[in-house]
């Protein structure tokens, strides 16, 4: 079996299943955050359940409107305090934590081989440390509470080998974006991706947790890495519980495999308003932009705040350019006050926000205006996403957005690398 059959069988009691059977799993980790998390309370007190059977699989975390930017947003947050409270949930991780998919992993709820669901589409970054982590939907979340288990259809599994080594500023994120390009966001409905090869080994855990993240862009269920060394450091003092990591046999036929080299890939941008209308930074290089953002659950980690601080170093964004810089999760705020990176950021003229889900919360604050352009390390550049419906989102690695940042236009990473 593979990755994904193996802990679908794990979790069903079965010793193998097989794609497009049906099976009732028990889920190990529910995660919502506290915009979804409303919907799946009012989903479970539907129910008429008055105690909650097992509160401990629940993760709560508040990331995306915090603090409250609306009375009907503040009020729904209290119910969901009062609600935390009364089901003695444990796990809960008010506003300043983080992103929730950065939050997970940090606090030891994601582990290899463990079934997670949470209440947002880009739980499955999860898969970045050998879990089946997917999203599902406010009642779904809610039965699981109420009973632990759900159904899941097994998968089929599409194998992507990225091989090759990145060269200066090119980062994970012009990878994803690669794929993206060559094979649509349609190439894995409801399919697995096991991505694999020397680029992959080489890579960070915040690299591999970045195209994790955007497997679902590629319509996957879950996008999967194998387990190593890196896995096992990151984790140690974190989860405290035994734990079963699983690998795909070696003799196993893929639904279907690609191959990527990335010796030779260029900076990359996902231009509007389309995540396969990807184009090399030099054929959209000089366009004007008036904000650019690093963050989110895509590129808000470690890794892009150091990249993102050696472009900026030295130099001031452009007047016309609103900068925002949100850093994943405390965690990662606190290590870039200790680098002196928040420092770096604050020299150049951007603004810092507080750990969260920042702009990517569906424009919750700053948002664009009539015909603003704005380059991002997020993950979506939907229509209107980020404010006026005649606004544009490019899509980009937090190294090039910190250099379009400085030019004040889309700019190639590699000038100020």
């Amino acid at each position: 079996m593979k990755i994904v059959e193996k802990i679908l069988a794990r979790a069903s009691g079965k010793e193998k299943v097989i794609p497009g059977e049906i099976v009732e799993c028990k889920v190990d980790v529910v995660m919502t955050n506290d915009r979804s998390g409303v919907r799946m309370m009012d989903r479970f007190n539907s129910l008429g359940i008055d105690r909650m059977p097992d509160p401990d699989r629940l993760v709560v975390i508040f990331d995306h409107d915090v603090p409250p930017k609306a009375i009907a947003s503040a009020n729904k947050q209290k119910e969901l305090r009062e609600f935390i409270k009364k089901h003695q949930v444990k796990h809960y991780y008010p506003m300043g934590a983080g992103v929730c998919h950065q939050v997970l992993p940090e606090k030891g709820h994601v582990w290899p081989g463990s079934l997670v669901v949470g209440t947002d589409s880009h739980t499955v970054t999860g898969g970045a440390f050998g879990a089946l982590a997917t999203g599902v939907g406010h009642l779904e979340a809610a039965g699981v509470l109420a009973k632990g288990t759900t159904w899941f259809r097994v998968p089929e599994t599409i194998r992507i080998v990225i091989d090759g080594k990145l060269s200066g500023p090119v980062m994970a994120k012009d990878i994803i974006l690669l794929i993206l390009q060559r094979l649509g966001t349609k190439v894995a409905l409801y399919k697995a991706i096991e991505f694999t090869g020397e680029a992959v080994d080489a890579m960070s855990l915040d690299g591999r947790m970045a195209i994790a993240n955007m497997s679902v862009e590629l319509g996957a269920k879950c996008g999967l890495f194998a387990v190593d060394q890196k896995t096992f450091d990151f984790l140690d003092g974190r989860v405290n519980r035994p734990f079963t990591p699983v690998v795909s046999d070696p003799d196993e036929i893929w639904e279907e495999t690609y191959h990527f080299n990335v010796d030779a890939l260029e900076p990359l941008v996902a231009c509007p308003h389309n995540l396969e209308n990807v184009q090399p930074v030099a054929q959209v290089g000089g366009l004007e932009i008036h904000q650019a953002a690093i963050g989110t659950c895509t590129g808000g980690r470690l890794e892009d705040m150091r990249m993102a601080a050696r472009i900026l170093h030295g130099r001031r964004v452009h007047p016309d350019v609103r900068m925002i810089i949100t850093p994943g999760s405390a965690e990662i705020y606190h290590q870039c006050l200790e680098e002196g990176i928040i420092h770096t950021f604050h020299q150049a003229g951007a603004i810092i926000h507080w750990p969260g889900c920042g702009i990517c919360a569906a424009g919750i604050s700053p948002v664009l205006g009539v015909g603003e352009r704005c380059i991002s390390a997020q993950n979506r550049n939907f229509k209107g996403r980020l404010g006026d419906g005649t606004s544009e989102i490019f899509v980009a690695s937090p190294a090039t957005v910190a250099a379009s940042a400085v030019k004040g236009q889309i700019a190639d990473p590699r000038e100020f690398y």
